[in-house]
């Protein structure tokens, strides 16, 4: 069912596309006045757009058919009319079906009135309405579109889509009549509309150059949002549907450029010798440009049936990828990237200079490309990693405690034998032996999350290192993913100090739910971009006095945009109630997965209490961590605070996905 869709959505495209060229064509050649050969081309293009229409009408009742069964899940419902009435009124689709196709039905009544096109006035409006119907109709295919899905900025995508749609209209629509309208002129007895149809090819060259900026435009914008990364292109079988598109387009632009250049300059030269050769030389070129239109067109239906490369887990192809922090590892490697760089600018400053040169051309291009070669060659090394299939891969697991506290749990039990319980490589296993990769280190932690689910899924054979497929789950393997990454963010926390560092927000906070009592649960995540949060580790009884300084001092907190979230580090269930109602504490108790949060967050500060202030985009800034005597004074933390609202360059929101 699933070809036959494909097929018919093609068929529909394709037909939707040549009904607004064709229409378009008729418009943009002019009014043939007496010329009987372009008369006879344009009722020929008349009958051509009435069987078209017939095409996109069948098509189109083709596709809501096999759209009915995919949508049901069943082959028969495609011919049972409660199932196909229901897919018409109660999805999207179906209602812009009908608009659309209520827009084909009334355009082929217009094309059945007879109409008198003798005055120009009467010619015009009967070409401009079909083209305006035929136009929206089109239109309307971005309503279903996977522009429609994106969110947020639906209209911008959808508009943009449109465009594109349009713009394909345009150009390859009008290829077949213009190929149909240079045949018949370049014939012997065409020679009344030679002049007319040169008219033609230039209007329509000039045209098309402008569509194809607005095609190029848009299709860059439209692969921005639905394919979004280099791996989404390459490891997606939207991407690749995507690349196939683009080598097909290739061979279209280098025709059209022939045509522009070569063929249309040769219509004006002596008619018999050059200018009727070069128009049917023309006319087989823009057929061949039309036929390649449709391979594209075929791809692009082929794409609509596609799920977007952006919600798709990307399957990387190739054994490595390039990074460039990989080369930022020691100065060697900097020496070398740099080396490498200047020696491509040097070879591509002489390449271009080549062009300028008339004598000795030759080997100075030759010595420009093995500059660029052997620059290449060796300043791109530095920057080349190993890189596995799941590289890309986005993390189902969000960075948080949730999944970080069972993550320390496993990795305590499968992976600190080796890497030993701080991540250093020093587990008791491996006394004697060359140690394990430092989990701790850059090179660890600027490896993507997909990489290091592969090789704890596969394991490191070269290295001793088993593979644990059959040993944890997915999920578990996720949670040893984020308890990594939690572990080089903890000793990267070292960096930070009781005083916030103005404009640098680097260090990501770990999200939590915040549980309180009987309320519904929220997260720390739903306060970014609205309030600064004072999280706060509390003992009792140690912590009594801190506590009620801060919640005498919570109206002030709140006034200045602060939240303050408490965790008791026991975990109690009861931990409003043994705060007491004097002074009441008025912030945020966590009563539940509060020991979740405590294993988390004690990697970044241990010790009986500690207080970590998280700006409005999610990071922490500074850290206060021993007894409650080292907690800030409320002038000092609300200096701190001042300063994190006085701040100007607003960092974005991390992603709470590992990479």
């Amino acid at each position: 069912m699933r070809l036959f869709l494909l097929a018919a959505s093609w068929v529909h495209l394709a037909s939707s596309v040549l009904l607004t060229g064709a229409f378009f064509m008729l418009l943009l050649a002019g009014n043939p006045s007496e010329r009987p050969t372009a008369r006879r081309w344009e009722r020929t293009i008349a009958v051509y757009s009435r069987r078209v229409l017939l095409v996109a009408l069948g098509s189109g009742i083709a596709c809501l058919l096999a759209r009915t069964a995919v949508f049901e899940g069943r082959l028969e419902a495609a011919l049972e009319p409660r199932a196909v009435w229901r897919a018409l009124l109660d999805t999207r689709p179906g209602l812009i079906w009908l608009a659309r196709h209520g827009l084909l039905v009334v355009l082929g009544a217009f094309l059945l009135l007879p109409a008198d096109v003798r005055e120009t006035r009467n010619w015009i409006a009967a070409r401009v309405e079909p083209l305006v119907l035929g136009m929206l109709a089109l239109a309307l295919v971005s309503g279903s579109s996977h522009a429609a899905g994106v969110a947020p900025r639906t209209v911008l995508a959808v508009a943009v889509d449109v465009a594109h749609l349009l713009g394909s209209g345009i150009w390859i629509g009008g290829l077949v009549p213009l190929a149909l309208l240079l045949r018949a002129a370049s014939r012997e007895a065409g020679a009344d509309s030679r002049l007319y149809a040169e008219r033609a090819v230039l209007r329509f060259s000039g045209a098309a150059l402008a569509t194809m900026i607005v095609l190029i435009t848009s299709g860059s914008m439209n692969a921005f949002v639905q394919v979004g990364s280099v791996a989404g292109l390459a490891g997606t079988a939207y991407g690749h549907l995507l690349l196939a598109k683009l080598s097909v387009l290739v061979p279209v632009l280098v025709l059209a450029a022939v045509n522009r250049v070569r063929l249309l300059p040769a219509l004006s030269r002596p008619t018999t010798t050059v200018g009727c050769p070069a128009m049917r030389s023309l006319a087989a070129f823009v057929g061949l440009e039309a036929i390649l239109a449709l391979v594209l067109l075929a791809l692009v239906a082929a794409m609509t049936l596609t799920t977007p490369a952006r919600h798709e887990q990307p399957v990387w192809p190739l054994p490595f990828r390039f990074s460039l922090d990989a080369a930022l590892e020691g100065p060697a490697t900097r020496w070398r990237a740099l080396l490498g760089s200047q020696l491509v600018l040097l070879g591509t400053v002489a390449a271009i200079a080549s062009l300028f040169v008339r004598r000795r051309r030759a080997p100075v291009l030759a010595g420009a490309l093995v500059l660029i070669a052997v620059g290449a060659g060796g300043g791109l090394a530095p920057f080349v990693v190993d890189a596995y299939p799941t590289t890309y891969r986005r993390p189902p697991v969000t960075y948080h405690a949730a999944s970080i506290a069972p993550g320390m749990l496993v990795y305590h039990e499968h992976c600190a034998t080796c890497h030993g319980a701080t991540g250093a490589g020093d587990g008791p296993s491996m006394q004697g032996r060359r140690p394990p990769a430092d989990l701790r280190s850059p090179p660890v932690s600027r490896r993507h999350a997909g990489e290091i689910f592969w090789l704890v899924t596969h394991g490191i054979p070269e290295r001793g290192m088993p593979g644990f497929e059959n040993r944890l789950g997915d999920a578990e393997r996720w949670d040893v993913i984020n308890f990594i990454r939690a572990l080089g963010a903890a000793g990267d926390a070292g960096r930070l100090g009781r005083v916030v560092e103005p404009e640098r927000p680097w260090l990501v906070a770990p999200d939590f739910a915040v549980s309180v009592g009987p309320l519904a649960p929220g997260a720390l995540r739903d306060y970014r971009g609205r309030r600064i949060v004072l999280l706060v580790f509390y003992t009792l009884p140690g912590s009594r006095p801190r506590m009620t300084q801060l919640a005498r001092s919570y109206d002030l907190l709140w006034i200045m945009g602060v939240e303050v979230i408490a965790v008791p580090t026991d975990a109690s269930s009861e931990a409003i109630r043994e705060l007491g109602s004097s002074p009441p504490a008025l912030f945020p108790v966590v009563t539940d997965g509060a020991l979740d949060i405590v294993r988390a967050y004690r990697m970044f500060a241990p010790g009986p209490h500690a207080e970590l202030l998280i700006d409005r985009q999610g990071y922490i800034r500074a850290i206060w961590k021993g007894d409650t005597e080292a907690m800030p004074e409320a002038t000092v933390l609300l200096g701190q605070v001042e300063q994190l609202n006085e701040e100007r360059n607003v960092a974005p929101f991390p992603d709470d996905h590992i990479h």
